[in-house]
């Protein structure tokens, strides 16, 4: 008995996700393509730098202006705890207050940054950070690049609420800039030989740190487009060595030269400084060395005979060597209100987001390898 070839039966067409309004709208967005893959070469679940921007950026940012807010009005009320300002000065600190919020909370300030994002913003995005290739936003045809549905929203909705918020840091902190300038006229009650080696303004270079999520931000955007242009580019993460470099960089001078403004004050109470304990410290070695040494001290011992008093546990001794260290306090004196260890954690902020890019050169466990090495 002839037994019957088998029949060849089409494969059933079914998916339980493969249809209905929100697919096709997926669909007709470049989001996604038939079978829930991309459609494009880079679909917008593996859009990095959208993710980040949006998902990491963003959040950090909102959540940033509570973190300034709570750092930031201590360090004004230090100017007026610490005594910072004369008295007579204080309507001129109190004018600077009241001409900084005029600006912040000016209505042609903010309408101004939204002609920024929608003039500049727009036109360096798609100039300097879209990606020439097929994606979720743009498709690139004989023309130009078309933008999809999805692209049109991102383009005049999405980016510019991220560039106005991004953008009204920048101008917060140009008037961090503009108040800290206009306290630099005022001439401070600056103390030299204050031991923090700024004349008393070193909570200046610890208010930094009311920035820091500014600069992770900074850095996790600067890592989404580097991992954009990685992945879907083809280009390696020891080309961008140097551009990440002048990033840390730039961000480490905008960040500190707010500081700066203090340099001819505290260069002046320097200068003060080493004239009076210079003067001073003369006239006490003088007297020193006329009482222990040439025993001619007032009311003392006869000339030439060493004092009635021991010179063990004198007081003169130990006056001597606080005078002297003193005296190095002002030789010490810094003409900026931070030293290096605020540039240091600032740039570390900067550079923190980046640390997971070297996963694209090194693996996990040579990762661990090398930070065991560092360690130990």
């Amino acid at each position: 008995m002839n037994s019957r070839p088998p029949i060849a039966l089409p494969a059933p067409d079914f998916s339980l996700v493969l249809g209905g309004p929100l697919y096709q709208l997926f669909r007709r967005a470049h989001l996604s393509g038939d079978a829930l893959g991309g459609a494009v070469t880079i679909p917008f679940f593996y859009d990095i730098e959208a993710h980040v921007r949006f998902l990491v950026v963003l959040p950090i940012l909102i959540a940033a202006e509570l973190i300034v807010h709570k750092r930031l009005r201590p360090v004004i009320r230090q100017f007026i705890e610490r005594r910072l300002v004369a008295p007579e000065d204080l309507p001129k600190f109190q004018q600077a207050i009241d001409s900084t919020l005029r600006v912040r909370n000016s209505l042609v300030g903010e309408v101004a940054l939204l002609v920024l994002v929608y003039t500049v913003g727009i036109w360096v995005w798609r100039t300097q950070i879209a990606l020439e290739t097929a994606t979720w936003y743009a498709v690139p045809q004989d023309e130009g690049t078309q933008l999809t549905p999805a692209g049109y929203w991102y383009l005049f909705v999405s980016l510019p609420i991220f560039q106005f918020i991004l953008a009204r840091w920048y101008l917060r902190f140009g008037l961090w800039f503009w108040f800290l300038w206009q306290v630099s006229r005022l001439e401070l009650r600056l103390i030299p030989i204050h031991p923090d080696r700024t004349a008393g303004l070193s909570f200046l270079g610890r208010s930094t740190n009311a920035f820091v999520p500014i600069l992770v931000a900074h850095g996790a955007m600067l890592a989404g487009l580097i991992a954009s242009q990685i992945f879907y580019a083809g280009h390696d993460l020891a080309a961008f060595k140097l551009g990440i470099a002048s990033f840390v960089a730039f961000l480490l001078v905008v960040m500190l030269s707010p500081l700066t403004v203090f340099g001819p004050q505290l260069w002046r109470a320097k200068r003060r400084g080493l004239g009076e304990f210079g003067r001073l410290a003369g006239r006490y070695v003088r007297e020193f060395e006329e009482k222990w040494i040439h025993g001619n001290a007032p009311g003392g011992a006869a000339a030439g005979e060493a004092p009635q008093e021991s010179l063990l546990g004198s007081a003169d001794i130990q006056s001597l060597a606080d005078l002297g260290n003193s005296y190095a306090v002002v030789q010490e004196m810094r003409f900026v209100p931070f030293g290096l260890k605020d540039a240091i954690r600032l740039a570390a902020a900067t550079a923190a987001p980046l640390v997971p890019l070297t996963l694209t050169i090194l693996s996990v466990e040579e990762l661990a390898d090398y930070a065991i090495k560092a360690l130990f």
